[in-house]
């Protein structure tokens, strides 16, 4: 959204890809997983009164819009991208499937997995955690609004303090709000590695990929 209250900022997201094309050109391979909740929310549109798991429909649908707007934005900055949705959505995307994503990704093409797990009641977070799993990724990143995971909201409370590195269990036991916990778990138990850092600065990316100090590490 950039600065905006819906839709799909383009200096934004021209933005994203530029820091995007800067890892592809250093020999990265890049999965990216997109929300969609500047669009729609499932849960969102639950608490309004919508069936849940038209709500969660609805939200997937919105992702791919994302993924969409994403590959184009990609290919503008001359790299080959491809969206792999968990709906089959044939006309406009590819289906998921593990092999074909890490082949795209050995080929050194940008993949983004767009529809969340195609499950209801599962967030963006589960299915990061989960591609990241299926295709032996070295790293994921959540890339956020805040430059890592605090005590408390640092926006209701300034003595908030930003940890450098917890474990697995310590963000579960004491609810720190990382990530849903299906996603915190499935990492935990194959040992993904999690970086959450501020997608709003700039080189905050390579920092993370090149093993420097960048937001906070969950291991």
């Amino acid at each position: 959204m950039g600065e905006g209250q819906y839709g799909i900022d383009p200096a934004t997201i021209s933005r994203m890809a530029e820091e995007i094309r800067e890892l592809n050109e250093a020999g990265v391979e890049v999965g990216l997983v997109i929300g969609g909740g500047n669009i729609f929310r499932g849960a969102g549109l639950a608490e309004g009164g919508m069936e849940r798991v038209t709500g969660d429909h609805m939200g997937m649908l919105a992702t791919v819009i994302n993924a969409l707007a994403m590959q184009d934005a990609l290919e503008k900055k001359g790299l080959f991208a491809r969206v792999m949705s968990a709906l089959k959505i044939h006309q406009i995307c590819e289906d998921y499937i593990k092999r074909r994503a890490v082949r795209h990704l050995e080929k050194g093409r940008v993949v983004i997995f767009a529809a969340g797990t195609g499950n209801p009641f599962f967030t963006t977070d589960s299915a990061a955690s989960l591609r990241a799993v299926e295709i032996g990724a070295d790293l994921l990143i959540k890339a956020t609004k805040v430059d890592g995971v605090y005590s408390a909201d640092p926006v209701k409370d300034p003595t908030a303090t930003r940890y450098e590195t917890l474990s697995f269990d310590e963000v579960l036991d004491q609810r720190l709000g990382v990530m849903d916990a299906t996603a915190i778990v499935l990492c935990r138990d194959y040992n993904m590695p999690l970086c959450v850092l501020d997608i709003n600065k700039p080189g905050a990316l390579m920092n993370a990929i090149m093993g420097n100090k960048e937001g906070t590490m969950v291991r």
